[in-house]
């Protein structure tokens, strides 16, 4: 099951990556690389964390190809429907979902401890779209206090992923409850404006703290 979420995954993060492009209004040239680095980004980090070689992306080397031929494609269409801005959260939460279960099970899969596979299953569901709102010039969403919850859901989906799985659930059913868990509360997150509270500082320090 873990090839078909993985592949899911990479569908999904392609079109937030291309729509995300879009909204931005750049060239065929633009909208391949940002799908590229949202879609890739982050399953590329973990593999470097854990000494994975080929990358993901390499081994599978048709993953590439089905974000080239989706950005070509939605480049050939000058006019879009009206309002396809509002449909940027679906294939993002959905990413985040399958992108997050398939990162922790790799990481499980290499002997790290559930800790850290929950950790790295983050990285691999949100630092792709950490790094492309960097290459689009923008502060990352992941990090602005403004955001509902997102690396939260994926989190918690893992954890209820690894909880199953440890309790003896069968693994395909775990890591499909896992996938649903993160996708709902990220939607639930979006609809309630949930969030984590931010860190308040003084507007200024005193001279003697700033040396």
């Amino acid at each position: 099951m873990l090839p078909w979420i993985e592949l899911l995954a990479v569908l999904s993060s392609g079109v937030f990556g291309i729509l995300l492009a879009r909204r931005k209004q750049l060239d065929f040239v633009g909208v391949f690389s940002v799908a590229f680095i949202v879609t890739f980004g982050g399953g590329t980090l973990r593999d470097v964390l854990l000494d994975r070689r080929p990358f993901f992306w390499i081994k599978h080397d048709v993953y590439p190809l089905l974000i080239f031929g989706m950005a070509l494609v939605s480049s050939l269409m000058r006019r879009w429907p009206r309002g396809w801005e509002k449909w940027l959260h679906l294939p993002d939460a959905l990413g985040l979902g399958l992108f997050s279960i398939a990162g922790a099970s790799y990481a499980l899969t290499e002997g790290t401890p559930p800790f850290i596979a929950s950790l790295l299953g983050v990285i691999t569901g949100t630092f792709g779209g950490v790094i492309g709102d960097i290459v689009c010039n923008e502060v990352p969403h992941l990090f602005r206090p403004t955001t509902p919850l997102y690396a939260t859901c994926s989190f918690v989906g893992i954890w209820a992923f690894q909880l199953l799985s440890l309790a003896g659930a069968d693994t395909d059913v775990a890591m499909w409850i896992g996938v649903s868990t993160t996708v709902l509360l990220r939607f639930i997150a979006l609809r309630f404006d949930l969030r984590l509270p931010a860190t308040n500082l003084p507007d200024a320090l005193p001279n003697s703290d700033r040396h």
